[in-house]
């Protein structure tokens, strides 16, 4: 028992010898940790206001600044633990973050994915909060770009929370920055009318749908022949800020061409009435 208790007392004297002559490197290391520190919290400031700067968001800002003081942090303990002659438990450290490092990637692909996009999203600024844009199926206005996902509002009212991961592998509309936008209609009317009559009608009726300058650069084209029928192509500009004013535009377009049909009495074909069989005279299509 004697030799046990004689060990033991022998273990923890040369301890303490050891832990008296690490004392200045003890001391050295958490000053160096300190001063790490500091210079974390200083290049976390500097880096936050830098992609604050260049990519104006406040979560991709966040982000970078928070891996840069973590790399800075890790490094200055690992700088610590050298100092202490702590070899092997940094060379553990290193194999632990790793390690982990890779399990997590796995576990975690979707997030991961989702944080990258919203990083290449945060950069490249397809579209920005406030901005009408088309994806994935939904039309709205951005309310919040996050790392992770970005919300939409939609026109019902509606709030879409689409992946960015979505977002970035699949085509955007973004009406905001298209100033302008060609709105096609494609009719049939009968060949038995004055074509040049109509053409000029529906461009003075169409020039005068135009309200606030919605309509401009009104083109009519005679496209094919299908008889008894013409091929009508009609096509103007508008504005695209927003899609109602595209769907605005379309409908004055449409109830001031149906008006020139009822005022000029252009008529298709003629159908048989269900009840007396009489021919009845229907609108042009």
């Amino acid at each position: 028992m004697s030799d046990w208790i004689n060990l033991v007392q022998d273990k923890l004297l040369r301890w303490w010898v050891y832990l008296i002559k690490m004392l200045p490197n003890f001391a050295l290391a958490v000053i160096v940790l300190l001063l790490f520190i500091f210079a974390a919290r200083l290049a976390q400031r500097l880096s936050h206001k830098f992609f604050m700067s260049v990519s104006k968001s406040e979560s991709i800002s966040g982000l970078v600044s928070g891996i840069l003081y973590s790399l800075v942090i890790i490094f200055g303990i690992m700088t610590a633990l050298q100092i202490m002659q702590l070899d092997k438990a940094v060379s553990s450290l290193l194999a632990g973050v790793g390690i982990i490092g890779l399990a997590l990637g796995f576990a975690f692909q979707d997030l991961t994915a989702n944080f990258i996009s919203g990083a290449f999203i945060a950069f490249k600024r397809p579209f920005d909060i406030g901005h009408t844009i088309e994806t994935n199926g939904f039309t709205g206005t951005i309310q919040e770009i996050r790392l992770r996902s970005t919300t939409l509002r939609t026109y019902a009212g509606l709030h879409v929370i689409i992946p960015n991961k979505d977002i970035f592998q699949k085509p955007i509309i973004n009406y905001s920055l298209t100033e302008e936008r060609k709105v096609e209609l494609e009719f049939q009317i009968v060949n038995t009318i004055d074509l040049d009559f109509i053409s000029n009608r529906i461009k003075d009726a169409l020039e005068k749908a135009a309200s606030g300058d919605t309509i401009r650069n009104i083109e009519v084209y005679f496209s094919a022949i299908a008889d008894p029928k013409i091929q009508v192509y009609i096509s103007f500009w508008t504005s695209n800020n927003h899609p109602q004013e595209f769907m605005k535009a379309r409908h004055h377009a449409i109830l001031a061409i149906y008006n020139v049909f009822a005022e000029s009495k252009i008529y298709t074909v003629q159908f048989p009435d269900k009840k007396s069989g009489e021919p009845v005279k229907q609108p042009a299509s």
